[in-house]
């Protein structure tokens, strides 16, 4: 057959360079390629190998044909990306390179090159085409990381072996020794690509390639491993590349496109190409897979920024800095067995994880609210051990206090939540949790899937922590408001059901419980109510009276709803909803304005025990401690008793302490000339890092006897072993005569434990005087963020306002203190409205 050079058109439609017309092909590959596309199982990873081999035997026939028939050698096919890793999809680009040695003339290899390229493109297939010798495909690489990374995963097809085995070897070797310095380069673009496109575990229509957690990021993955730098967690990984791989298979072979977006008329074609029930199905398993992938990135890259930031400083150096050996990272204590160590938070060297089910929250919680990542070996760890030996349930106080702790922790929850349920332990400690997870929300309004709903709703609700008197009840209800999604029905009902289960398996109290509950069943009462109902209709307002009960559940709901809103989407939440919601709770407060508050009590009665310790006062005229272990189960061991390796999880410590009475017969917190009790004591307690969960303080002011200030705290040791009564008593004593300087100390504490990264930005503290709630004091109540010293600063400022704390109240919620404190004058009365006001104001500004 005679040979021509005609003019043609090249893959994008313009004029083509002029060719020589082969003889029209025998059909071969394209019939096969078609039988092979048509099977039924054309899906999956034997398929995508079938279909690379199929294309490599005919890339491999051109090839050879053509280079015999020109007299050319020393040239070799090579496969580059992802058609070098043996997995072509239905509708896949081929990425190949013409390699050379040089050699031959380069008309003959351009006339080659189109012998080769436009069988490709006449087929209707997309290519990604070069044409260089081994140094030209080096200095490429060098000037382009796209490049570079494609020759990572280069497979020789045909032509000279020797040639492609020396590039390769020369193109890992050329990898490793630039990793340092491209590797930033990658995860930049990692970051870039994944700002424009989003993350693929949420969207409802991803592109499984370019979103975060998709195939591009697996790819990268596999460039960090190369660079024997670092690797990702193996686990799961491969099989959530394969699950995508897969999706876009079937999605390729429905729309007869190559395409990499998954999109909503689309999806149930691809689902039943896949096998599965429905969409709802093909997203919940394609989010999980990128879930998985997006977690491997994140560990990967903190390994990555780790070794680099380690090689940047010289062993010597490092040795001078840590004053210790090279290598040796230094450790700062962040909780009981969780210590930080090269920027991670990671489990002590003496931490037991079998022997203690509630560390993994307990390390959780303190990651969270130091704004660390919780060590992935640590996570793995607790995962191995609380798989033998669960929590108890119901959950002991220590580890429910844990968990609000870590929902308390703003944005920085985020990420350790994550850690947590891509190891499996949030399914072992929540089992209601398997059926939100992963679950695709179809409403456009919604950003998230319903379990990545239900934290973003616990980050904003941090942020509303001040306005509610209970903001561990508030953490909890968003954590569940939407729990009920996985069932079928109105979510809100069977969440409520739900609710009830999980608050009692937490170990709240059945008061508690309820309010979850309701909190859970009514979430979406308040905004339906203001935005589709007549608000001046009394039948309405009534109606959310009666769903609510009291105003102390109203005031949660409102916060709930709120957080509820802002975490759903920017269109869920304006000025206009929120200012018909605040009318609303304004109608509604007026309705239940007869209630009487119940979150702040005036002081309770002495038990015996408290008598007897402010008689042993009075008698020696000193203070008296007697600390009584907490009658509470500890963790683990069911029946009231210590792990064998730990202290017990708090003790009740009691303190009577003689009070100074002034000459106009007022007692007084402060013995003449010396610093309060209150302030003294919580100053104490700071320094030999005791956390105080909760505290009462009653002033007992008989007519004979001298009066007496008694304390009562229920208190827990931050880490390490509690401190002795004795010494406690000691310096209680020296903090009374003035003699240790507790400001001074803490201070110096502060500074010395101060971290390279601080904890999360908390609310501001809010201190305002609650009305109405005592005919005898005043009521002074302080919302802030738990921390060293906190009870001690409120205690000064309350001292220097001049006013005498009668009785106290002190929680501590996770990691939200709401304490209240009964206050009078100098006449023993109650303060007046503006001096009252004027105390409050003194002491929050002590707490800013």
């Amino acid at each position: 057959m005679t040979e021509s050079i005609e003019e043609t058109a090249g893959p994008d439609g313009t004029p083509g360079p002029a060719r020589e017309t082969a003889p029209a092909p025998d059909g071969g590959y394209p019939a096969a390629r078609l039988r092979l596309l048509q099977d039924e199982a054309a899906i999956g990873p034997d398929s995508r190998a079938a279909l690379a081999r199929l294309t490599d035997d005919w890339l491999a026939g051109l090839l050879h044909r053509h280079a015999t028939e020109a007299g050319l050698s020393g040239t070799a096919l090579v496969a580059v990306g992802g058609y070098g890793r043996g997995e072509l999809s239905p509708r896949s680009d081929l990425d190949l390179l013409l390699l050379h040695d040089g050699r031959a003339d380069r008309g003959d290899l351009a006339a080659l090159a189109d012998r080769l390229w436009y069988p490709v493109w006449d087929l209707g297939l997309a290519l990604d085409h070069s044409v260089r010798t081994p140094a030209e495909a080096r200095k490429a690489a060098r000037d382009d990381l796209k490049v570079q990374l494609g020759l990572l995963d280069a497979r020789h097809l045909a032509g000279d072996a020797e040639l492609t085995g020396a590039l390769r070897t020369t193109a890992y070797a050329d990898w490793r020794e630039s990793a340092p310095k491209r590797l930033p380069e990658l995860h930049d673009l990692c970051q870039e690509r994944a700002e424009r496109q989003g993350e693929l575990q949420y969207l409802l229509e991803p592109d499984l390639k370019e979103a975060r957690g998709g195939l591009r990021d697996a790819t990268a993955l596999r460039a960090v491993a190369a660079s024997w730098l670092a690797d990702a967690p193996r686990g799961g990984l491969e099989a959530a590349r394969t699950r995508l791989l897969d999706t876009r298979d079937a999605l390729h072979l429905t729309t007869g496109r190559a395409t990499d977006r998954l999109s909503l008329q689309e999806q149930d074609q691809v689902a039943g190409a896949l096998g599965m029930l429905d969409a709802d199905a093909l997203l919940r398993q394609t989010y999980e897979s990128a879930r998985t992938i997006s977690y491997a990135a994140d560990v990967t890259w903190r390994e990555v920024g780790r070794v680099l930031r380690a090689r940047s400083v010289k062993p010597m150096l490092r040795g001078l800095l840590h004053g210790r050996t090279a290598g040796k990272g230094e450790r700062s204590p962040l909780a009981e067995g969780v210590v930080e160590l090269d920027g991670e938070a990671v489990l002590a060297r003496t931490a037991r994880p079998e022997r203690d089910p509630v560390l993994v929250l307990r390390a959780a919680a303190a990651a969270a609210q130091a704004g660390l990542p919780l060590a992935t070996h640590s996570i793995r760890r607790c995962s191995a051990a609380i798989a033998t030996r669960p929590l108890p349930v119901p959950w002991p106080a220590e580890a429910r206090e844990a968990l609000v702790t870590l929902l308390g922790a703003g944005s920085h929850t985020v990420p350790v939540w994550e850690a947590l349920e891509a190891e499996g332990i949030i399914t072992r400690l929540l089992p209601d949790w398997e059926r939100v997870r992963c679950r695709p929300q179809r409403n456009p309004v919604h950003t998230w899937t319903v379990d990545r709903h239900l934290i973003e709703t616990a980050v904003r609700a941090c942020a509303l922590t001040r306005r509610v008197h209970r903001p561990d009840l508030l953490l909890i209800a968003a954590l569940l408001h939407d729990i009920g999604k996985g069932w079928p029905g109105d979510h809100s009902v069977a969440g409520e059901t739900i609710a009830r289960d999980v608050a009692a398996r937490l170990g709240f109290g059945a008061r508690d419980t309820e309010v979850i509950a309701t909190l859970v069943r009514h979430h979406l009462l308040l905004v339906e109510t203001a935005t589709r109902r007549d608000l001046d209709d009394p039948a309405t307002v009534g109606a959310v009276a009666e769903a609510v009960g009291g105003t102390g559940t109203l005031e949660l709901l409102h916060a709930l709803t709120e957080a509820d809103a802002l975490a759903t989407g920017p269109a869920a939440w304006s000025a206009w909803r929120g200012g018909l919601v605040a009318d609303l709770i304004k109608r509604v407060t007026a309705r239940l304005a007869g209630e009487r508050r119940t979150e702040v009590r005036d002081a309770d009665e002495p038990t015996a025990e408290q008598e007897r310790l402010a008689v042993e006062a009075r008698r020696t005229g000193g203070p008296v401690l007697a600390l009584h272990a907490r009658a509470e189960p500890a963790a683990g061991t069911g029946d009231g008793s210590a792990p064998p390796d730990r202290e017990p999880v708090g003790v009740e410590l009691l303190i009577a302490v003689p009070a100074h009475r002034s000459p106009g017969r007022r007692p007084s917190t402060s013995p003449a000339g010396t610093p309060g009790v209150l302030p003294a004591a919580a100053g104490v307690l700071a320094l030999h890092r005791l956390t105080v969960r909760a505290a009462d303080l009653l002033l007992l002011d008989p007519v004979d006897d001298g009066p007496v200030l008694l304390l009562r705290w229920r208190v827990a040791a931050e880490y390490g072993s509690l401190p002795r009564a004795d010494r406690l008593r000691a310096d209680l004593a020296r903090a009374l005569d003035g003699s240790l300087d507790i400001p001074a100390r803490l201070a110096e504490r502060e500074r010395a434990y101060a971290r390279r990264a601080r904890a999360v930005l908390a609310p501001p503290p809010r201190v305002t005087v609650v009305s109405g709630s005592s005919r005898t004091a005043t009521v002074i109540e302080v919302r802030a963020q738990d921390a060293h010293g906190l009870l001690h600063r409120i205690g000064r400022a309350l001292e220097k306002a001049g006013v005498a704390v009668r009785s106290a109240h002190i929680s501590t919620l996770g990691a939200n203190a709401v304490d209240a404190f009964y206050v009078t004058g100098a006449d023993g009365e109650p303060l007046s409205d503006g001096a009252a006001h004027e105390v409050a104001a003194a002491v929050e500004r002590a707490l800013q």
